[in-house]
């Protein structure tokens, strides 16, 4: 499959019907999923491996990791109604992949690969490191978006753990106007997708 294509296709993943501002619950647009995905699947990271999904959402990640072959794919959240989204969207599109609800400390089996797009910590300060614990605790090969001002924390919060982030990638990331404190139309703020190993 190739990218372009992979992005037509995942612009069908529909959107969180009733998003949680507690949860910082955005889609990651499909435009930058496909990058991020076929980054990984160029790198040996997702045909024929299994691949956890952390804070799935609408599970846009997860289809994606399973268009590109992966052996086996689980999406895990906290939240009912985006896993009901994320369940209905898989089925629509033929994915074979299981949607689970647990908190992510709670997650307890290893994958090859692990993608997510955590919480910035915008609404709850310091929300990303559970996620960066348990996807450092359960694969070698992570694959994370982050605001890209927190990089070089992100970095020194891997290197206490014994990793590495070996590469970095910014993309320009669209907020729209989703919850009543949101005073414009859309944000664009810069993000990073960090690949710890």
């Amino acid at each position: 499959m190739r990218k372009k294509d992979l992005e037509i296709r995942l612009q069908s993943v529909r959107n969180f019907e009733n998003p949680d501002p507690a949860l910082e619950q955005y889609m990651t647009p499909a435009t930058m999923a496909a990058d991020i995905l076929f980054d990984a699947y160029r790198a040996g990271d997702v045909e024929g491996m299994k691949v956890l999904d952390l804070g799935c959402g609408t599970g846009m990640f997860s289809i994606g990791a399973w268009m590109l072959g992966a052996g086996m794919v689980r999406g895990y959240d906290i939240s009912d109604s985006a896993l009901s989204v994320a369940r209905r969207n898989a089925s629509d599109m033929g994915a074979e992949v299981e949607f689970l609800k647990s908190r992510i400390e709670d997650v307890d089996e290893g994958a090859d690969t692990v993608f997510m797009n955590p919480p910035f910590g915008c609404q709850n300060r310091n929300a990303d490191r559970p996620f960066l614990r348990k996807a450092m605790e359960i694969s070698e090969c992570v694959y994370s978006i982050h605001m890209a001002d927190t990089v070089d924390f992100v970095r020194g919060f891997c290197e206490e753990s014994g990793r590495s982030v070996v590469s970095s990638k910014i993309y320009k990331y669209e907020i729209p106007h989703t919850f009543s404190f949101h005073t414009k139309t859309k944000k664009t703020v810069d993000v990073a997708v960090v690949n710890i190993r």
